[in-house]
C-alpha cells in the first residue's frame, strides 16, 4: 500500500491502472522492431485521441 492513505483510495487505482496498463504493453518479445515501433506509434496516437493530450517526444 505504498503512499496510499487508504486500502480504498489503493483499490480505486488499481482498478483505473489494470485497464490503461495493458494498451501500453504489446508483448515485446513477439515483435521485431519495426513492428514494435509501429505499434507503439498507433497505441500512442489512439491515446492521445482518447485523453486529447500529446505526449512528450
Amino acid at each position: 500500500m505504498k503512499k496510499f492513505s487508504s486500502p480504498g483510495g489503493a483499490q480505486r487505482f488499481l482498478s483505473a491502472f489494470s485497464g490503461i496498463s495493458p494498451h501500453f504493453r504489446p508483448g515485446r518479445h513477439r515483435l521485431g522492431a519495426k513492428e514494435y515501433r509501429r505499434d507503439m506509434a498507433n497505441r500512442f496516437t489512439t491515446w492521445n485521441e482518447v485523453t486529447g493530450t500529446a505526449t512528450a517526444a
